[in-house]
């Protein structure tokens, strides 16, 4: 039996980040060596000096979408909230719907006077519910004009550019949330890391519940993930797997490149299409990275339990308690690690 309850830790309100700061790199960084267990304080842009050219640097490219829609029933006219996580195909969607309990199979929702309409052909576990999406047009255009960016219950005040929310490489359409590490990034700081001969790799993630959804069991081995679709092109594969050959680096920008690659390793990487429920939680053996970068973490999430799989437990609960002491940022806006 692992506890959850030992993955908590306290953390004052004000030091949950409300507001991404104006230039992006200018984040702290607190960097964490494993093998010497030190930790130093840095900013962001500091990341420099901890690449070279024997480093491959792997960003999840997804691209979040405006998944937060808010409708009335058109039998009732009740109100109801759907957050979109996971495209299904043929214009079916996994969703979270809230009240749930006023969603019966056949209800339909209508969003922006009609311009959008989301039928429920089936009601799940942990609080999900499948709905066909009735539309004309490019359903991209149509949730850029009726939909919210699903910004985390966390973050309180309303955010003035939603493009902060968004990497600078967003690529691939089809998240929920932000892969929040990722947020440091500037093309100016990616243009240098380039200069010092770092490689860059992408791969695609759509973040879902399985990344976001509290840990409820009392023992963190009952919990499960919700999968999460993920992509490795043939080109990131290849690049990959000579990286691995060549006795490179591997370095995981977040914890959802993290799980890719570790769910994509088997002898080496292939090429990709699929979903994974990937849980790390100290025990864990890594195969693919061999350092990350990442954000601060709710406690008892899947993600701190992650880093402390990666890092040591007592080491990771130790450099958070210095954050907090050390007044750090916190969560989605809030600053970053560099675990090497």
């Amino acid at each position: 039996m692992i506890l959850t309850s030992d993955y908590d830790y306290d953390l004052p309100q004000e030091l949950i980040a409300q507001t991404p700061l104006a230039n992006r790199s200018a984040s702290r960084l607190m960097v964490l060596n494993r093998e010497k267990k030190t930790i130093e304080h840095k900013c962001f842009s500091d990341i420099l000096d901890y690449l070279t050219d024997n480093d491959v640097l792997v960003l999840n490219d997804t691209k979040v979408i405006p998944a937060r829609l808010y409708g009335h029933k058109e039998d009732t006219n009740a109100l109801i909230e759907i957050l979109l996580l996971k495209d299904l195909g043929d214009n079916v969607w996994e969703t979270l719907a809230k009240p749930q309990r006023k969603v019966k199979l056949d209800t339909i929702i209508s969003f922006g006077d009609g311009r959008l309409k989301a039928k429920c052909i089936a009601k799940e576990d942990m609080g999900i519910c499948r709905f066909k999406l009735i539309y004309d047009g490019i359903l991209v255009e149509i949730l850029d004009s009726l939909g919210e960016m699903p910004l985390p219950p966390y973050i309180h005040q309303k955010l003035d550019d939603k493009d902060r929310y968004q990497t600078v490489y967003a690529k691939n359409p089809g998240s929920a949330a932000a892969p929040t590490a990722g947020l440091h990034f500037t093309n100016d700081l990616i243009e240098k890391i380039k200069n010092k001969g770092v490689e860059i790799i992408y791969v695609t993630l759509h973040v879902g519940l399985g990344t976001f959804r509290p840990v409820d069991e009392d023992d963190l081995t009952n919990h499960k993930m919700h999968s999460e679709y993920y992509e490795i092109s043939k080109y990131s594969a290849e690049r990959l797997n000579l990286a691995k050959k060549n006795g490179k680096r591997i370095i995981a920008v977040g914890t959802t490149s993290t799980r890719t690659l570790e769910s994509a390793y088997d002898n080496g990487f292939k090429e990709c299409c699929a979903n994974t429920s990937i849980f790390i939680y100290p025990g864990y053996k890594f195969k693919a990275i061999d350092a990350q970068i990442t954000n601060f973490h709710l406690p008892k999430s899947t993600l701190i339990m992650l880093v402390s799989a990666f890092a040591g437990r007592e080491f990771i609960l130790n450099a958070y308690n210095e954050a907090v002491k050390e007044k750090y940022r916190f969560f989605s806006f809030g600053d970053a690690m560099f675990i090497e």
